[in-house]
């Protein structure tokens, strides 16, 4: 019923290798998490930020509405004036612009 002393000794007997070998699986939990989902993530909105940057005048646009129009002011403030139909022009933050239908060349000076 009661342990001896000599084999409550040998148990407790694992130390330092003992603590790290304890954290060794949670090591490699964030290792996956990092990345399938952290890293993927990052790449992501960093290409989003590139192209949200590189917008100019006559791209046409999704926005995250879901409102597909022609960017007709590029404005200094993070906003975009972009236009829905004729003579419609509404004022759209940048970030919510989720994608880029078709891009204008740059014009050549």
């Amino acid at each position: 019923m009661f342990a001896t002393p000599a084999f409550a000794q040998a148990a407790g007997g694992g130390g330092a290798a003992g603590a790290i070998t304890s954290f060794v699986p949670l090591i490699l939990i964030f290792a996956i998490m990092y990345f399938l989902l952290i890293r993927p993530q990052q790449k992501k909105m960093k290409d989003h930020q590139k192209m949200v940057e590189a917008l100019r005048r006559g791209d046409q646009v999704v926005t995250a509405g879901g409102l597909i129009g022609k960017v007709s002011k590029v404005k200094e403030d993070g906003e975009l004036e972009v236009e829905l139909a004729d003579n419609v022009k509404v004022r759209v933050v940048r970030s919510t612009i989720s994608q880029v239908l078709n891009k204008t060349e740059p014009a050549n000076t």
